[in-house]
């Protein structure tokens, strides 16, 4: 199944730590990376951590408890069991970040309580919407910042067994703040086994409290990758205000040239139905007019009748928006309003040799804009001005072409390369050009860029425009 869905479009896939054994993700992994080496391509895999669980305790009533309207309910540390008056929230995170007139979320909103009075432990609520509550329902509090680490005992020991057996892409769940990022990152250093690649941080917004301020931006910088994770998002924060957090989440990472993926219910119909609903449809669509780097599918490729349709379809959007003249307007101008800080950027040379080849790719009418690239800086610096050509990245290494696998416009290539021999990277960047169907005649034309001497990262400093294949580099290429 996964390798279908591979060849049905998928780049990147999650491996999800909410569920299953270590050792099951694992055989995914292996199954992933054996299809890789099958097609000679790329396949990214993101590990995703499960996060803090904020759950209610037990009830006497195994069938739990409804909750009527207006009426009053306790939430506290007491051991006992619940009844129609009270039950344990063992969470005192909760309790002390909890203030008179904050609200919290029972079941993923499906009851919503207002915090009326607060005491040494507890918390008194009107029950605001009513319903039934059972053992372990979940808590959202959208009102509250909670002193409480990102990382779970779990999530620890699942984070070190993605470092072990080499994810791609870690997820970070429920971040709240800047800080959080810089935790795991730390974590990521002090226990990233000797040799293995240290993978990329995905933050997943999902959090009220990530719009405070410019703790959205602090945490964009911070990270390599944003998830709009629009399930929680979307049950602590208003059903109206998500398409346009959505356009703000994306819109920062696009000024920062940081890939990022919206995700949650795009085709959720599909679990059970071989086609989407016509407004499941507009909103991948929206999602890739909004200017998102990846779109992805969880519940209908996990568990759904038609995964395959679902990714198909996916594919079939994407393709059908990517075509559309006003797309490449819209990115165009966010592209054009980017580019105009690039006085303001850290490594200004760099941009602007970036911005130069995609000028020059759209004059000529190039096939594709070549970066050679180590840890992928110059491809994400290509990627955030959306060209109108595709970006062939090339690499020397295996888990830099994985992660470049998530940003827009990218075809990830490896290759090996020496040093300082300008001649052998053009036969790289027409060889792979070629492989990856980019090129079919030695007239079409390539826009390389490079940094020499080849191998120091960010130090791009030429731009050369080549014929598909240079007269030394097309004999032997066109017979592969």
């Amino acid at each position: 199944m996964i390798e279908k869905l591979f060849l049905s479009g998928a780049d990147v896939f999650r491996l999800n730590f909410s569920h299953g054994s270590q050792e099951e993700k694992l055989d995914l992994l292996k199954t992933i990376r054996s299809i890789e080496e099958k097609y000679s391509h790329p396949i990214a895999v993101l590990g995703d951590l499960q996060g803090p669980k904020l759950r209610v305790g037990e009830f006497s009533d195994p069938k739990g408890v409804y909750l009527e309207k207006d009426q009053r309910f306790v939430l506290d540390l007491n051991d006992a069991k619940g009844d129609n008056h009270r039950v344990k929230l063992p969470h005192p995170e909760i309790i002390a970040a909890s203030e008179v007139g904050h609200i919290l979320l029972i079941d993923d909103g499906k009851m919503k309580l207002t915090v009326v009075e607060k005491g040494d432990g507890w918390l008194g609520c009107n029950v605001d919407v009513p319903g039934q509550i059972k053992d372990r329902k979940g808590v959202n509090t959208p009102d509250s910042v909670l002193e409480i680490s990102p990382l779970t005992p779990k999530d620890r020991s699942d984070l070190n067994y993605m470092l072990k057996i080499g994810v791609d892409w870690v997820a970070l769940s429920f971040v709240q703040r800047a800080s959080d990022i810089v935790e795991i990152n730390e974590l990521i250093d002090e226990n990233l086994p000797k040799g293995m690649p240290r993978p990329s941080v995905m933050a997943k917004i999902e959090k009220p409290s990530c719009f405070l301020g410019d703790e959205l931006s602090d945490i964009v910088e911070l990270c390599q990758g944003i998830m709009v994770a629009r399930g929680d998002l979307g049950v602590e924060c208003a059903p109206e205000d998500v398409p346009i957090l959505q356009k703000t989440i994306i819109d920062t990472c696009r000024s920062k040239g940081k890939p990022v993926v919206v995700a949650t219910q795009m085709l959720e119909s599909m679990i059970e139905s071989p086609t989407p609903t016509r407004a499941e449809a507009s909103d991948v669509a929206t999602a890739i007019y909004d200017g998102a780097d990846a779109i992805m599918l969880s519940a209908e490729s996990a568990a759904g009748m038609y995964p395959v349709e679902a990714v198909t379809m996916q594919q079939r959007i994407i393709n059908k928006v990517e075509n559309d003249s006003g797309y490449m307007k819209l990115q165009e101008s966010k592209s054009t309003e980017n580019e105009k800080g690039i006085s303001k950027s850290t490594d200004v040379a760099t941009d602007s040799i970036t911005m130069a080849a995609k000028q020059v790719a759209s004059s000529i009418s190039a096939k594709a804009l070549v970066c050679f690239t180590l840890g992928g800086s110059t491809v994400l610096r290509a990627s955030k001005g959306r060209p109108t050509v595709p970006i062939l990245a090339i690499t020397p290494f295996a888990e830099t072409a994985r992660q470049l696998s998530l940003s827009w416009g990218v075809y990830a290539a490896v290759t090996e390369t020496e040093d300082d021999n300008f001649d052998v990277i053009l036969k790289s960047a027409c060889r792979a050009a070629l492989q990856k169907g980019l090129i079919s005649s030695p007239d079409d034309l390539l826009v390389v860029t490079a940094g020499l001497p080849f191998g120091t990262p960010g130090a791009s400093n030429v731009i050369r425009v080549v014929p598909g294949a240079g007269p030394a580099c097309w004999d032997g290429v066109c017979r592969l």
